[in-house]
């Protein structure tokens, strides 16, 4: 049990620094660009693990589950993590990190709607509250609802989708194969976008419908020495050690338990925006987080004690 607490620290900690680091990199890399080699990496770090879960399970993958992994793929990586990306590069770190965080408000209702489970009142209370705590940091009557908070909020929903989605086969594949051979097919699929931005008539049709982020995206470009750590801490670090750590927490825990990762992150990860980004902290920013963090309270502390 002790180590399951260790890895759930290692993964908030990894979580919580994930859009710093990824702040820290925006100006060096394109927005697409960033996400293909973040989860194509990501995916190899973890695809040992997952492998070895497979096998564990005797589960045998098949064409049909090759497709679904395109699926949750395209969701994740091409969908949500874009939009996550585009709202880290035009918001504060501190912003799109706990905006993200609010994805489970997304999942109650898209868990209702596609896997038919029970709304309670708790859920309920909990999307209600965390909608204020969401209202107070985006402040739509004093700075409006910019690019930044809506691709932010809009990563937050479709990677809740993905998670609904995800869940339908996870005790088939196991979460951490789900989230790796996602983020492997995921990356591909983005790779097969990149491609298709460099053909004339395809580039010509993007930027004519304003579409120029999907255009000549670079591969390599602004890859050096200098950045490589930085890289390879996204890559490696929070993606592949980070989603690893989070799953073995899982096991040696349970999945309630793990979740205090997502609980403890839209606090932690503004704090940490102000230690290392000096990001300002605004008294309406921690009015939203308390509400948030309450709402998330409201979810999860009965699982707990049911756990327990």
């Amino acid at each position: 049990m002790k180590i399951g607490y260790l890895y759930i620290a290692l993964s908030t900690i990894l979580f919580s620094t994930m859009e710093i680091a990824l702040k820290s990199v925006s100006g060096s890399f394109q927005p697409l660009q960033i996400v293909f080699l973040r989860f194509l990496i990501g995916g190899i770090v973890l695809l040992p693990f997952a492998v070895f879960a497979l096998k564990k399970r005797g589960t045998r993958l098949s064409g049909r589950d090759i497709g679904f992994f395109a699926l949750t793929g395209f969701l994740c990586v091409v969908v949500s993590m874009t939009f996550f990306q585009l709202g880290v590069d035009n918001a504060n770190a501190s912003t799109a990190a706990v905006l993200f965080s609010c994805n489970p408000v997304f999942v109650i209702p898209l868990a209702r709607i596609f896997l038919k489970e029970k709304i309670t009142a708790n859920m309920v209370l909990s999307v209600l509250i965390t909608l204020g705590g969401m209202a107070f940091i985006v402040n739509p009557l004093s700075s409006g609802f910019t690019l930044g908070v809506v691709c932010s909020i809009l990563a937050a929903a479709t990677f809740a989708l993905y998670s609904v989605v995800g869940k339908k086969r996870t005790k088939l594949y196991g979460g951490l194969a789900l989230t790796c051979f996602s983020f492997l097919i995921g990356s591909l699929i983005m790779l097969g976008i990149i491609v298709l931005g460099y053909i004339p008539p395809v580039a010509d049709w993007l930027e004519s419908w304003g579409l120029s982020l999907l255009a000549g995206v670079p591969l390599a470009k602004g890859l050096s020495m200098g950045i490589l750590p930085q890289l390879l801490y996204i890559a490696v670090g929070v993606t592949g050690l980070g989603y690893t750590f989070y799953f073995l927490a899982m096991e040696k825990t349970s999945a309630v338990s793990a979740s205090l990762v997502f609980f403890i992150k839209p606090a932690l990860a503004p704090i940490l925006a102000l230690l290392l980004l000096h990001e300002p902290i605004g008294a309406t920013m921690w009015i939203g987080i308390g509400l948030i963090l309450a709402g998330s309270a409201v979810t999860l502390v009965p699982g707990w004690r049911k756990s327990r």
